[in-house]
């Protein structure tokens, strides 16, 4: 025993003298291939071979399908699934299915309600480990990923490779419906549901149904009157980012949507299919009532409310109601003597919009309102239709 314990030279130590243990012995003990870049630990060699590539930048498997390439094999049997569309993981609880484990462990939890991962700053807690990494850079501000092609930093590695298919246009996820590819699996989902109709995302205050939750997310800020959203300019808040987006266009004047029919601009793709309209005669949305039709579904929420007498906007100063968040505005200009409409010509203010857009055809000379059988003109609307009762007989 004395001889083989000598061959493999063990070196005892108590406090100065140091135990070389056989190699055998040292593999039970630990971690013993060590990356002479960084210094990292391994219990593996084939594992300690895999993580080099990370410095090396070596990506030997390669997708035959589309060219990308990975450092390990299983990392490419995984992405072929985007491909091929094989979900081999399912949920025993509700069908789903996944193309990776990970990711259906993770789901099973929303299922339990089990959070197992929480931060140590501010006790948030979280379904997935990686999650609470991500999380905690909220904390350092930490961005440690970076596009090695704009130097974008990021504090998710998976934000990393969601942006960088802005730079290569890549867009591996594809609808099995209508073949429409997304540079993201999260927009993948959400435009299926386009097809589905599902609407999985329900406010619990008014009972109302979305298919994306961070449009729940958004609505839920006219329960709570909440407002998060800033304009670093003129210090204006919003309920939503899209309308914090499009009222910063207001201070550039930026109009990136072009009408390719009369070339008129729009700071946003909503407003320009709205204006589409015009040319088209479209009106797609139906008053079930009286069936009058609308271009703008907008319109047709405060048309019903003419069947239905409902005014939801209250002034708090007198007490009086309003169908139209945009009349109540207006009233209180009344109580406040506020004229915020000004001309630009001649100065004079307005309470409303409109009475200065009436009033401004006076400089103009322009009468828009033209009656159809006698071909006289009128600045407003309300002069013509009380011109229309002389050839309407009695």
């Amino acid at each position: 025993m004395e001889d083989k314990l000598c061959e493999k030279k063990i070196k005892c130590e108590t406090e100065s003298q140091v135990i070389d243990f056989p190699e055998d012995i040292q593999k039970k003990k630990g971690k013993t291939y060590h990356c002479d870049i960084c210094n990292k630990l391994f219990s593996h060699k084939h594992t300690l071979t895999t993580h080099r590539r990370i410095h090396t930048g070596e990506k030997k498997y390669q997708c035959d399908i589309c060219g990308k390439s990975f450092n390990q094999n299983q990392n490419l049997t995984i992405h072929i699934r985007i491909h091929t569309g094989e979900k081999p993981y399912q949920c025993d609880i509700c069908d789903k299915s996944f193309c990776r484990k990970g990711d259906l462990i993770s789901h099973k939890l929303i299922h339990t309600g089990e959070k197992p991962y929480q931060c140590d700053i501010c006790g948030k807690s979280f379904r997935r480990n990686c999650d609470l990494t991500a999380h905690k850079h909220i904390h350092t501000g930490e961005k440690p990923y970076h596009c090695d092609i704009c130097g974008k930093s990021f504090s998710q590695k998976s934000s990393l490779a969601n942006h960088k298919r802005i730079h290569t246009g890549e867009k591996p996820y594809q609808c099995d419906i209508c073949d429409k590819p997304f540079a993201k699996n999260d927009d993948l989902s959400r435009h299926k549901r386009i097809h589905t109709g599902e609407k999985p995302y329900h406010c619990n205050i008014c009972g109302r149904l979305f298919s994306d939750c961070s449009v729940l997310a958004t609505h839920k800020h006219i329960h709570t009157k909440e407002r998060p959203y800033h304009c670093d300019i003129c210090g204006k808040s919003f309920p939503a980012p899209t309308i914090l987006n499009r009222h910063r266009r207001s201070h550039t004047r930026e109009k990136l949507y072009h009408c390719d029919i009369c070339s008129k601009s729009f700071p946003a793709p909503s407003f320009l299919t709205i204006h589409k309209r015009i040319h088209t005669g479209e009106k797609p949305y139906e008053c079930d009532v009286c069936s009058k039709s609308f271009s703008v579904k907008h319109h047709l929420t405060t048309h019903t409310r003419i069947h239905t007498g409902d005014k939801p906007h209250h002034c708090d100063v007198c007490g009086k109601f309003f169908a139209q968040n945009s009349h109540l505005t207006a009233h209180k200009h009344i109580h406040t003597g506020e004229k915020p409409f000004q001309c630009d010509i001649c100065s004079k203010s307005f309470l409303q919009n409109s009475e200065l857009t009436i009033h401004k055809l006076s400089h103009t000379g322009e009468k828009p309102y033209l009656c159809d059988i006698c071909g006289k003109s009128f600045f407003q609307k309300g002069c013509l239709t009380k011109h229309l009762g002389i050839h309407t007989p009695q």
